[in-house]
């Protein structure tokens, strides 16, 4: 299995043990497809400046939360949806989504909860960051706009999402582009250890099972992201006014309570709750993708990823995969914009519209 994929760089799936995964699910073998290779060039990043922003939100009531998004293009147009990982925001399309605007398709930007304007509509509903209650919202907030069909797309803890849209209602979700794969996982795969050069750059998530990890992401939330998006992505040069674009969205009052439950869940510290049980129950049978698929990764990706050669089975379908160049990191859509647009709309050709 060593020979066969680097165990220091599996991962962002949120799964302790991703060779055993790999191994029962049957992921290796000549079965891959044959990864296209793109470059990027430096003026990829940023393309507009910090100065743009999603300066006019919208809200709706969806399931258990109140749900502020962006939206943009025109209303009739195919809907695609972007979804943000962590600790990022939807700025993290902020470049993306004019170029799909253009094309005319209608392009949907949610806060997850925990993030920007996204709030419960109740103080009792458990602050809960399972892998399943991602899932749940984004149905609720599908069904909440009226839109029956979507191409959906994202990165990071939105891959993730991404990824279990697409395989569990592929009549709704048509088409996907995942930033590192496939990411679905299971509480019970995650029980078994890594070698400790795996571990190590889970770190953060073993700070967060204790207290103090608790209080010190409360006390110091915008430092611990900033270091974030520097190991995860190295090369990548953002300016301060860049990241507190993004930062002023982990403020909301519940962020800090997702993110700890969402790794403490991940490692089986926090319990799963029951009315997600069905979910959690499909999804731990790491089911495969279907629709069009487009995966990517970029050549700087500091965070913990799995190998492409690792999932490539999990697409019976239509799939390519694409590895960008020229020192791109974890977020993918924020540091090549144009590169990662262009998977959306590619992908978007395949899907028959109705």
């Amino acid at each position: 299995m060593s020979e066969e994929f680097n165990q220091q760089r599996r991962g962002f799936l949120g799964t302790a043990a991703f060779g055993l995964l790999a191994t029962q699910l049957g992921l290796m073998g000549n079965a891959e497809a044959a990864p296209v290779v793109h470059g990027s060039t430096p003026s990829d990043r940023g393309i507009t400046g910090a100065g743009t922003r999603f300066s006019t939100l919208k809200q709706i009531n969806a399931g258990v939360l109140n749900v502020g998004y962006a939206e943009a293009g025109p209303a009739d147009g195919y809907p695609i949806l972007l979804l943000h990982g962590w600790p990022y925001d939807i700025h993290a399309f902020v470049d993306v989504a004019p170029i799909l605007a253009a094309a005319g398709y209608r392009v949907i930007i949610p806060h997850l909860r925990g993030y920007g304007t996204t709030r419960f509509l109740s103080a009792d509903t458990l602050r809960n960051g399972q892998q399943s209650v991602f899932t749940a919202d984004a149905i609720a907030f599908m069904d909440a706009l009226k839109v029956d069909k979507a191409v959906v797309a994202g990165f990071d803890w939105g891959a993730r999402i991404a990824d279990t849209l697409a395989a569990l209602w592929p009549e709704r979700f048509t088409a996907l582009v995942s930033v590192s794969g496939y990411l679905i996982g299971s509480q019970e795969v995650n029980r078994k250890p890594l070698p400790p050069k795996a571990e190590l750059q889970w770190w953060y998530q073993y700070y967060f099972a204790t207290e103090r990890g608790e209080a010190g992401y409360r006390q110091y939330t915008h430092e611990f992201a900033r270091l974030i998006w520097e190991l995860a992505s190295p090369q990548w040069k953002f300016d301060d006014a860049t990241f507190a674009r993004s930062a002023a969205s982990l403020d909301n009052p519940d962020h800090v309570a997702i993110s700890i439950s969402n790794y403490r869940w991940r490692l089986g510290l926090a319990p799963s709750e029951a009315k997600y049980e069905a979910l959690e129950r499909k999804l731990a049978q790491f089911p495969n993708i279907t629709v069009p698929t487009i995966t990517m990764e970029g050549d700087a990706n500091g965070a913990p990823h799995p190998d492409p050669k690792v999932y490539a089975k999990k697409f019976p379908g239509k799939y390519e995969h694409r590895h960008l160049t020229g020192g791109i990191g974890h977020n993918l859509p924020q540091e090549a914009p144009r590169a990662f647009a262009q998977a959306v709309l590619d992908v978007a050709k395949l899907v028959a519209r109705h």
